[in-house]
Protein backbone atom coordinates (compact mmCIF):
# COMPACT_ATOMS: atom_id res chain seq x y z
CA UNK A 1 0.00 0.00 0.00
CA UNK A 2 2.88 2.33 0.71
CA UNK A 3 4.32 1.78 -2.84
CA UNK A 4 0.99 2.24 -4.27
CA UNK A 5 0.68 5.70 -2.64
CA UNK A 6 4.09 6.60 -3.35
CA UNK A 7 3.75 5.90 -7.25
CA UNK A 8 0.83 7.64 -6.76
CA UNK A 9 2.20 10.90 -5.67
CA UNK A 10 5.05 10.60 -8.40
CA UNK A 11 2.73 10.04 -11.44
CA UNK A 12 0.82 13.45 -9.78
CA UNK A 13 3.84 15.15 -9.74
CA UNK A 14 3.62 18.50 -8.07
CA UNK A 15 1.81 21.42 -8.99
CA UNK A 16 2.88 24.24 -11.90
CA UNK A 17 1.79 25.24 -15.28
CA UNK A 18 3.90 24.99 -18.40
CA UNK A 19 4.56 28.52 -19.62
CA UNK A 20 8.08 27.98 -19.94
CA UNK A 21 7.54 24.90 -22.00
CA UNK A 22 6.13 23.91 -25.15
CA UNK A 23 3.02 22.60 -25.24
CA UNK A 24 2.19 19.82 -27.18
CA UNK A 25 -1.06 20.21 -29.08
CA UNK A 26 -1.51 17.81 -31.61
CA UNK A 27 -1.07 13.74 -31.61
CA UNK A 28 1.22 13.54 -34.53
CA UNK A 29 3.86 15.62 -32.50
CA UNK A 30 3.53 13.77 -29.44
CA UNK A 31 3.97 10.40 -31.29
CA UNK A 32 6.88 12.17 -33.16
CA UNK A 33 8.38 13.04 -29.64
CA UNK A 34 7.55 9.51 -27.77
CA UNK A 35 7.87 7.23 -30.65
CA UNK A 36 11.08 4.69 -29.76
CA UNK A 37 11.74 6.47 -26.57
CA UNK A 38 11.35 5.17 -22.68
CA UNK A 39 10.24 7.72 -20.60
CA UNK A 40 12.04 7.78 -17.47
CA UNK A 41 11.62 9.24 -13.76
CA UNK A 42 13.01 7.76 -10.20
CA UNK A 43 12.13 3.85 -10.31
CA UNK A 44 10.12 4.06 -13.60
CA UNK A 45 10.42 3.41 -16.85
CA UNK A 46 7.61 3.67 -19.56
CA UNK A 47 6.97 3.31 -23.20
CA UNK A 48 4.19 5.23 -25.05
CA UNK A 49 3.36 3.64 -28.40
CA UNK A 50 2.06 5.03 -31.02
CA UNK A 51 -1.11 2.76 -31.51
CA UNK A 52 -2.72 3.91 -27.82
CA UNK A 53 -1.14 1.55 -25.83
CA UNK A 54 1.06 2.27 -22.26
CA UNK A 55 4.07 -0.66 -21.02
CA UNK A 56 6.39 -0.59 -18.49
CA UNK A 57 8.24 -0.69 -14.88
CA UNK A 58 6.86 1.69 -11.79
CA UNK A 59 9.24 0.05 -8.84
CA UNK A 60 9.52 -3.60 -9.72
CA UNK A 61 5.53 -3.77 -10.72
CA UNK A 62 4.09 -3.61 -14.38
CA UNK A 63 2.81 -0.67 -15.73
CA UNK A 64 -0.11 -0.82 -18.58
CA UNK A 65 -2.53 0.97 -20.06
CA UNK A 66 -4.08 2.80 -22.67
CA UNK A 67 -4.43 6.26 -24.59
CA UNK A 68 -5.84 8.20 -27.30
CA UNK A 69 -5.45 11.96 -28.17
CA UNK A 70 -8.97 13.96 -27.62
CA UNK A 71 -9.33 17.86 -27.49
CA UNK A 72 -5.50 18.59 -28.01
CA UNK A 73 -4.74 16.32 -24.80
CA UNK A 74 -3.16 13.17 -23.89
CA UNK A 75 -5.99 10.86 -22.24
CA UNK A 76 -4.90 7.82 -20.42
CA UNK A 77 -6.09 4.72 -18.56
CA UNK A 78 -3.72 3.69 -16.30
CA UNK A 79 -2.53 0.57 -13.92
CA UNK A 80 -0.24 -0.34 -11.57
CA UNK A 81 0.36 -3.99 -11.44
CA UNK A 82 -3.27 -4.75 -10.53
CA UNK A 83 -3.98 -1.41 -9.28
CA UNK A 84 -6.52 0.83 -11.44
CA UNK A 85 -4.94 4.41 -11.36
CA UNK A 86 -7.85 5.58 -13.72
CA UNK A 87 -8.85 7.98 -16.17
CA UNK A 88 -6.83 11.15 -16.67
CA UNK A 89 -6.84 13.76 -19.54
CA UNK A 90 -3.05 15.68 -19.47
CA UNK A 91 -1.25 18.44 -21.21
CA UNK A 92 1.76 17.56 -22.43
CA UNK A 93 4.81 20.12 -22.67
CA UNK A 94 8.28 19.17 -23.80
CA UNK A 95 11.73 20.97 -22.88
CA UNK A 96 15.46 20.12 -24.11
CA UNK A 97 14.86 16.38 -23.60
CA UNK A 98 11.96 16.17 -20.83
CA UNK A 99 8.86 15.67 -21.02
CA UNK A 100 5.51 16.95 -18.88
CA UNK A 101 2.35 15.39 -18.18
CA UNK A 102 0.02 17.98 -16.37
CA UNK A 103 -3.39 16.38 -14.51
CA UNK A 104 -6.69 17.63 -15.11
CA UNK A 105 -6.34 19.43 -18.69
CA UNK A 106 -3.26 21.29 -17.52
CA UNK A 107 -4.70 22.42 -14.47
CA UNK A 108 -3.52 19.58 -11.83
CA UNK A 109 -0.69 18.18 -10.21
CA UNK A 110 2.57 17.42 -12.85
CA UNK A 111 5.12 14.78 -13.54
CA UNK A 112 8.22 14.97 -15.77
CA UNK A 113 9.88 12.46 -17.23
CA UNK A 114 13.75 12.12 -19.44
CA UNK A 115 13.12 10.66 -22.62
CA UNK A 116 16.00 8.00 -23.78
Amino acid sequence: MRYAIFLTALLAGTAANADALDVVDSKSNFVQIVKGKDLTRMGMTLQVTENGQITGRAFGKDVSGEWRWQDGYFCRSLYWGSRDLGDNCQQVAIDDGDIRFTSDRGKGQHANFDLR
